[in-house]
């Protein structure tokens, strides 16, 4: 789709683009969604592909993944044997409503900023206890907890022209053991919900992380593995205003869904320390 109300590209931004922004401005990585809905108040656009973003790094520290890095890129990155939770990764490549040509164009950073439920940058970063680095108009820099990130459907804590710069996923993070749940109403379909459960290796903890089915990504951290009942209660206490409606499930459904496959989830991570 064009969009018709734009004036001005800027193609080839300084390397701190930030100061730039201006009120009618927009940010343009891949642009997969920004090209797909009308933009009536967008005057110019920044195009930040030229910066070269797209890199990802694998670190003694874990894994640094450049904000405009493609779902193609991600796909196609090898890991360490070590990282146990590394198919994660590619688990949520594969949860994108998508082609390959959008594959080839989405980016990470993207998928994060547009704080869609169902995105599955935010379920795989906030289960691997990324963290994101975002960049200001003025230049400054602040970390922030992906958590911490999305607050709603299509909502996030970015200020005005502030933009994602980076996420960085721990390796402790990497080498956790996980598990997964998701629902889709058919094969290829938008995630109804998308739950996460990881536990650190030779340890009793456990964090199950639930997506899709709310309008932000909920966590459960426990110290100690919870009881099916203690769980249960978990689930049930997140508040009902936070779980999404849609056609691709009510709140009652998504509530239940959450609570079965975190059972799930719960069970084959005991089952597999025991082993």
């Amino acid at each position: 789709m064009d969009i018709g109300t734009i004036t001005d590209v800027i193609r080839n931004p300084p390397d701190v683009p930030g100061p730039q922004w201006r009120p009618g401005d927009a940010w343009l990585a891949g642009g997969t969604w920004l090209y797909s809905d009308p933009q009536p108040d967008l005057r110019r656009l920044i195009d930040l592909a030229p910066l070269g973003w797209h890199t990802m790094q694998v670190t003694d520290d874990g894994l640094e993944i450049g904000a405009t890095a493609t779902i193609a890129d991600l796909y196609a990155l090898a890991t360490p044997t070590e990282w146990t939770a590394a198919p994660l990764l590619r688990t949520s490549c594969e949860a994108f409503l998508a082609s390959f040509k959008v594959w080839n164009s989405a980016t990470v950073g993207g998928n994060i900023c547009m704080a869609l439920p169902a995105g599955p940058m935010i379920t795989m970063t906030v289960a691997l206890e990324a963290t994101y680095e975002l960049w200001s108009t003025t230049g400054t820099e602040r970390i922030v907890d992906a958590a911490d990130f999305v607050t709603g459907n299509h909502a996030t804590i970015l200020q005005p022209g502030e933009l994602l710069r980076r996420v960085h996923i721990p390796a402790s993070a990497l080498r956790t053991r996980h598990a997964h749940r998701r629902f889709t109403l058919t094969k290829l379909g938008r995630s109804t919900i998308f739950v996460v459960g990881t536990q650190k290796p030779l340890a009793d903890d456990m964090t199950i992380v639930v997506t899709a089915g709310t309008t932000h990504p909920v966590r459960l951290r426990f110290d100690t593995a919870p009881s099916a009942d203690e769980l249960a209660a978990a689930v049930n206490a997140i508040d009902d205003e936070v779980w999404f409606d849609d056609p691709n499930g009510s709140p009652g459904h998504r509530k239940h869904l959450a609570r079965h496959y975190a059972e799930e989830i719960r069970t084959e991570l005991l089952d597999g320390a025991a082993a």
